[in-house]
């Protein structure tokens, strides 16, 4: 197979950049490899939800990560997040349902068979990884609880417990992080509630136990360590569209034709190649999601 073939066709120039600016290595060792506290996940399927491109090493995925809940620097949060108590967990399934309910978080690995899938997550910063996260289709959980005719958006909650989260200790965020999604966004087979990744269970410091995966989307907007999902009428708020409305937009779906109004989305660097290349729109699952957005100006709906 030839390096196009792996990388695809969107391959700019060469361009060299220090290891030292994207890596923390340093981390990496001091907190034990980042991986001791993982444990195998049985029973995974295989799927057909892959991407023809080279994985990123999952030493790099677990050390460069953006969760403001243990710092703002990227290596901040695998040398935070041991803080991080995963045991015991609950989910509440709540809001415009038929079936309200509270579910810990082994009960639900129980009730939905666990699958690895192959997804490319884009930053907002112009970065990339290739990850084979393990998790489950958020639709079907959806459908359990029964949803009313006023359900017409997701809204989904992270822990708030500064004792653990340090970094809920400064205001860099109004707190508890929160995201949503349109009721259709959250029921595209694509859309999935992450519990592992290389076939572990989730490091604390990549959302630990449980986490939203919407691989159309910029990173931020794929909430981790998640206490609650509430269906609801309105448009919920999110919160880097509290933060920084006229950089954020609810949305957030890949776009390369609009820019962040501090740096060009056109171009991505994938983590741990020497490159930059184009950015794809919806993050290269066009085929898939294009048609949710039909009719609308996605400039403007950003």
């Amino acid at each position: 197979m030839s390096r196009k073939d792996l990388l695809g066709p969107d391959l700019s120039t060469w361009e060299i950049t220090p290891a030292h600016l994207y890596f923390g290595r340093r981390d990496f060792l001091r907190g034990g490899g980042a991986l001791g506290m993982t444990a195998v996940l049985p029973n995974v399927k295989q799927t057909m939800f892959k991407v023809n491109e080279t994985l990123t090493p999952e030493k790099d995925i677990t050390t460069y990560n953006n969760f403001y809940e243990f710092g703002t620097a990227k290596t901040d949060p695998v040398e935070n997040a041991h803080t991080l108590k995963t045991r015991p967990w609950s989910l509440a399934l709540e809001g415009e349902v038929g079936k309200p309910q509270t579910l810990d978080i082994d009960k639900l690995l129980k009730l939905f068979p666990l699958e690895e899938r192959v997804y490319r997550l884009r930053c907002v910063e112009a970065w990339s990884m290739v990850i084979p996260w393990v998790g489950f289709p958020l639709g079907p959980l959806l459908k359990r609880l029964e949803p009313t005719s006023k359900a017409k958006y997701v809204a989904f909650q992270t822990l708030h417990a500064p004792d653990q989260m340090p970094g809920q200790k400064r205001g860099v965020l109004e707190w508890p992080y929160v995201e949503g999604l349109r009721i259709d966004e959250a029921m595209h087979p694509l859309a999935i509630l992450a519990v592992g990744l290389y076939g572990k269970t989730l490091p604390n410091q990549n959302g630990a136990p449980i986490r939203l995966v919407a691989p159309w989307k910029y990173g931020f907007k794929s909430i981790k360590s998640v206490v609650k999902i509430k269906l609801v009428e309105n448009q919920p708020p999110t919160a880097w569209n509290l933060s920084a409305p006229r950089e954020y937009g609810f949305y957030s779906n890949v776009n390369p034709e609009v820019d962040h109004p501090r740096w060009s989305q056109a171009r991505e660097r994938r983590i741990g190649d020497f490159i930059k290349r184009k950015t794809l729109p919806f993050n290269g699952y066009t085929d898939q999601v294009a048609s949710l957005y039909a009719g609308m100006d996605l400039r403007k709906n950003f």
